[in-house]
């Protein structure tokens, strides 16, 4: 019987006249460290917006091979360094983005320092979990396991070592790429709108009112796309059109002629524009519909996860025999060092726990000691699943967001048997799950590397240490973007209802005839002033209110009252974080049993048909959370796949669906593009808002193309050509 492993996964690594390479070279970390900051920070950006990510590791293979040619030929294990160390920056983000942000939603702050602690220790585990790991799956099971995606990296690597373009397609999206983005509105010279929308009101019986049509025209939404192809991004855009152009009409429609407000909502149907009827009434549907999404898509994968362990643990012991000196190809961290290193940051991480609590959410001892031991558990047994998943469908199928939502159910569950059931306690099991997720990301993307390094013959100890590095780099860029785009796209509202309150106990007490939030819904956060429009505020905390809105809101010592509500940045229709919204519902659920449940069952039973139908449940739930703006970008880009593929086709070259197509690496460029230039915008407006002064000289107020929609269609238009193009024209060899 023939081996029907594709020829390329069985090659073997070098050996024997080739030891003598330039390996964990100053240049390879410093580059590799450069790359991770970078595509750490636009993970961050592109995941929260989009709510999903991009694999890295090829579009910064074939960049670093161009830039290492600069001071000679370079070395293939050498660029395996580079990838290794810069990849680490985008699971480490896809970890953080996916959790840690749910902290805003439950009540409490971002903290930059939190945050890079937590990144830390979840990446540092995901990569020790891993030692023992990489032999037996790695090596032992090699043909069985494809790890498609290292192995793509390895055939990229090994291309560009003999010379190839494909490093020249991806400079060619990246310049394209960050040319539009330059003047597209949201970034820094803000020539014409960044986000044109259309809103249909047929007649005098508003059929469409409440609907909207608009599209957040970037580039990496175009790149995304393309990427992901026509199905996922179909059913994606199918999630959206549910939800703009049904649902929420429908909603507006009915509740229109209603006098008062219905819950979750604060101010009547009538008064609500699409943005007000999306994050009122949509998300908690949308949330609904991603957590039973995930679970069944969890369920699904049940028989591989319980495959996954039962290899895991067979082969965890097995040892190399007694002075027995491994060759280069196979030297590894030892069994010891792995268990001593985890031991040391299951301590570090119980000790950050107890001397630096999330503010406002003091707990005990033993919940904290509980809360270490909890990560042990489940992160080992995550990671081990994690890193043979992506080696049976690859890292952008692993389950990540299904086994964090698996942790913390089981996490909060625990804690309301206990009677744990404070907000702080709700702090403590997304800490719980953010290092768990984070731990299972770094491991999918480490197993990648590894596989790639084995087929080209790495040494894998090296690889080790550039994870460690790139990790710890890494995680520089992801607090601070985190907390940027939270700053960078705040707002500040009227408060609906001008709440009066005693002053001498803030949040407790009502004084006028309104229904009063049970006390442990508005509580001062923290203490916590802040400078609005002159006047200092005390911030105050409102969650599952049936009179406010879940959120922030600003009392005036001078008043009495609540005067307005301070909007996060990170929750809002531009940076939506749809899976850290879905953590928090999860907790929320389970420990203040105390949601819009209607909303909540409605979007559980709309995947529950989807799934009937055959469709993919969670990419749809996906798609109907997120605004219209950006499921309709990344379907434009998957249109454009379909259209690639279809003129190369007919040309007679046939489709090419890898990751290192033409059209694949133009769009990677167009990725990395948006991202970086995203990113000067969103720190632009941050020093803007801290400031209050313009730092931005360069807005270009054309008053003809400025706050003109067709212009920005046409632009991107344009760019969606330059795909095309580029998409179908072939590499040189």
């Amino acid at each position: 019987m023939s081996d029907p492993v594709r020829p390329h996964t069985i090659f073997k690594p070098f050996v024997g006249a080739e030891e003598n390479r330039p390996e964990f070279t100053f240049r390879a970390v410093l580059l590799g460290s450069l790359f991770g900051l970078i595509f750490g920070g636009v993970t961050v950006y592109v995941g929260l917006r989009a709510g999903l990510t991009v694999a890295a590791s090829i579009p910064i293979a074939v960049i670093s091979i161009s830039m290492l040619r600069y001071k000679g030929k370079p070395s293939v294990l050498e660029t395996i360094i580079v990838q290794t160390c810069g990849n680490a920056g985008q699971s480490i983000a896809a970890g953080v983005i996916f959790t840690l942000p749910a902290l805003i939603f439950l009540g409490f702050d971002l903290e930059y320092f939190r945050i890079f602690i937590l990144a830390l220790i979840g990446g540092y585990l995901g990569v020790l979990f891993m030692v023992p790991l990489r032999k037996p799956l790695i090596v032992e099971e090699h043909g069985v396991l494809l790890y498609p995606e290292g192995t793509a990296c390895a055939d990229v690597i090994k291309a560009g070592a003999s010379g190839g373009s494909t490093a020249s397609r991806v400079f060619y999206g990246l310049g394209l790429g960050a040319v539009y983005a330059l003047f597209q509105n949201s970034n820094m010279l803000r020539a014409w709108p960044g986000t044109p929308e259309y809103r249909p009101d047929f007649g005098d019986q508003h059929v469409m009112k409440g609907s909207s049509i608009k599209a957040d025209a970037t580039a990496e939404y175009l790149g995304v796309g393309y990427i992901i192809g026509p199905k996922t991004a179909g059913i994606m855009f199918a999630g959206g059109v549910f939800s703009w152009l049904v649902l929420m009409p429908l909603i507006y429609f009915f509740g229109k002629s209603l006098p008062n407000p219905i819950y979750p909502g604060t101010i009547p149907i009538a008064e609500m524009g699409p943005s007000d009827l999306w994050s009122t009434y949509i998300r908690p549907m949308g949330a609904g519909a991603v957590a039973a999404a995930g679970l069944i898509t969890l369920l699904k994968t049940l028989p591989t996860i319980i495959g996954a362990l039962k290899s895991g643990f067979k082969t965890i012991g097995v040892k190399m025999g007694e002075g027995e000196k491994p060759v280069r190809t196979e030297h590894d961290l030892s069994m010891g060092t792995a268990v001593m290193g985890a031991i040391a940051l299951i301590v570090l991480m119980t000790i950050f726990l107890i001397f630096k609590p999330v503010p406002g959410a003091q707990v005990g001892i033993v919940a904290n000691i509980g809360a270490a031991i909890l990560v042990v558990l489940f992160g080992f047994l995550f990671v081990t699943v994690s890193s043979r998943v992506v080696g049976q469908i690859g890292s952008s199928a692993n389950p990540i967001s299904g086994m964090t939502i698996a942790t913390l159910m089981a996490t909060s569950a625990i804690f309301l048997v206990s009677g744990w059931t404070a907000p702080a306690f709700g702090a403590l099991a997304i800490t719980i799950g953010g290092v768990v997720c984070i731990a299972s990301a770094e491991a999918g993307d480490t197993s990648q590397d590894l596989k790639t390094g084995y087929l080209l013959g790495a040494t894998p100890i090296k690889q080790r240490w550039a994870f460690f590095i790139g990790i710890t780099v890494s995680t520089i860029a992801i607090g601070g973007t985190l907390n940027m785009m939270n700053i960078s796209y705040q707002s500040f509202h009227a408060a609906p209802h001008v709440w009066e309150i005693n002053a001498s106990h803030p949040g407790v007490k009502i004084q006028n005839d309104a229904k009063l939030p049970e006390t442990f819904q508005l509580t001062a956060a923290d203490n916590t002033t802040t400078q609005h429009s002159g006047s200092e505020y005390e911030v105050l905390n409102s969650i599952g209110s049936t009179e406010l809105a879940d959120g922030k809101y600003l009392y005036s010592p001078t008043s009495g009252r609540i005067e307005g509500q301070w909007i996060q940045g990170i929750g809002s229709e531009q940076v939506a974080a749809p899976q850290a919204r879905l953590m928090a519902t999860v907790i929320s659920g389970i420990l203040s049993q105390k949601l819009p449940w209607g909303l909540v069952l409605l979007g559980v039973f709309v995947v529950l048909v989807i799934e009937l139908m055959g469709i993919r449940s969670l990419t749809f739930a996906v798609g109907s959370y997120l605004s219209i703006s950006t499921t309709l970008a990344i379907f434009v880009g998957c249109v454009i796949r379909w259209l690639s593929d279809q003129a190369v086709a007919k040309a007679g070259g046939g489709s090419d669906d890898s990751e290192t197509s033409p059209g694949s690496l133009f769009a990677s460029g167009l990725i990395a593009a948006g991202g970086i230039v995203g990113l000067l915008g969103v720190v632009v407006t941050a020093i803007e808002q801290w400031q209050h002064v313009l730092v931005n000289p360069l807005n270009l107020h054309i008053p003809f193309i400025v706050n003109n929609s067709y212009v920005s269609v046409l632009m991107f238009a344009l760019l969606a050509f330059a795909l095309y193009y580029f998409a179908r024209k072939p590499l040189k060899k």
